[in-house]
């Protein structure tokens, strides 16, 4: 999955819960949604296939462990708890979701590691970064790539359709907001 499979899915994901559990009043925020379901991404690609490409050459490193998912929870429950703020939650939640839509327990050594092994296993797809990224890019937007391009399109859909609700919230809002001016312009006629 690649950029729009994870923030699409994710904020469907998040969209679906707020709309399954109203009283639980699960914000759905795009901005802190979408940093939280490509914060894995934003940590374990850099790290493990520029900064450590000799001894890891792996974007699936710390950031895509169950650890680091627990820990992000608990440091979003404390904030939440001590603070009130929520977008800890958001973020955590959509880091969460994006262990889920990598299926990274197909990788057991990188889920549960550091209990299973300090290493991580290297990545199928080598190359340095730009390689690495174009192949990945290539294979987002391949018809041929299914399992790839699917969730990209998938994500896509998504997103449109909830900018399209957006959009359209905001514009019945400005038409009742000036309808009632109107009306009260009106009374005082």
């Amino acid at each position: 999955m690649f950029i729009l499979g994870h923030i699409g899915i994710t904020l469907g994901i998040f969209y679906f819960l707020s709309r399954l559990l109203p009283k639980k009043n699960i914000p759905v925020d795009f901005k802190w949604i979408a940093f939280g379901a490509l914060l894995p991404d934003f940590i374990d690609k850099p790290l493990g296939r520029i900064i450590l490409a000799e001894t890891i050459g792996s974007g699936r490193i710390f950031a895509h462990t169950l650890l680091f998912a627990i820990l992000l929870g608990l440091l979003a429950a404390y904030a939440f708890y001590q603070k009130g703020w929520t977008v800890p939650l958001i973020v955590a939640g959509a880091s969460f979701c994006h262990l889920l839509e990598d299926q990274i327990w197909n990788s057991p050594e990188v889920l549960f590691w550091p209990f299973l092994g300090w290493k991580f296993p290297k990545d199928t797809l080598s190359g340095g970064f730009i390689e690495y990224f174009m192949k990945i890019l290539n294979n987002s937007y391949n018809p041929a790539s299914a399992g790839v391009f699917i969730p990209e399109i998938v994500g896509l859909s998504i997103i449109l359709l909830f900018a399209a609700s957006r959009i359209r919230s905001k514009i019945e809002a400005k038409n009742i907001s000036s309808q009632t001016m109107k009306e009260k312009a009106k009374e005082q006629d």
